[in-house]
Formats: structure tokens, sequence, C-alpha cells
């Protein structure tokens, strides 16, 4: 379809509400969608990054609960060791 002028392209052959409008929903939801994929993006990048930090917390403590652990292994077993020491020389 050819127009004359701008105009008559403005004016669609009558139907330019129900054209523009399609045009302007067309583009609002566009850009609706772009807003929303960068705002889920993001979110999602910051979900990943606190699972990141809440896993490195969780595996400092764990490695701090080993290491109290086996130092209070280790001074159960000197004290283990004295006991069996001292009832040895004491009959």
């Amino acid at each position: 379809m050819q127009f004359d002028s701008i105009s008559a392209f403005l004016d669609m052959g009558g139907y330019a509400f129900f054209v523009w409008l399609s045009y302007g929903v067309s583009a609002f939801l566009l850009a609706a969608l772009v807003y929303s994929s960068h705002n889920n993006h993001k979110n999602v990048k910051n979900k990943i990054a606190q699972r990141l930090q809440r896993e490195i917390k969780l595996r400092k403590a764990a490695e701090k609960s080993l290491a109290e652990a086996k130092q209070t292994d280790d001074k159960m077993s000197v004290v283990q060791d004295l006991s069996k020491k001292s009832n040895k020389v004491v009959p």
C-alpha cells in the first residue's frame, strides 16, 4: 500500500487508532519484557552471590569446628595418658 503524503500514512486509511495503538502496545510490552528480564537476571546473580557467600561462611565454620574438635581430642588424649600414667604409679 502506498501513501500520497505523511498525513495519509499517519491516518492509515482510517484505521490509524488501531494501527498506532497496536504499535504502542507492542513497543510497551517489548520494553516491559526487557526491563523484567534485566531485573530477573540481576536478582538471580544476587541470589547466586548470596549462596556462594553462605557456602563460604559454612565451610569456614565447619573448618573451625573440626579444628576445635581436634584440639579437644588432643587435650583428651593428653588427659587420658596422664591418668594412665598416674594409675600405674599409684597402686
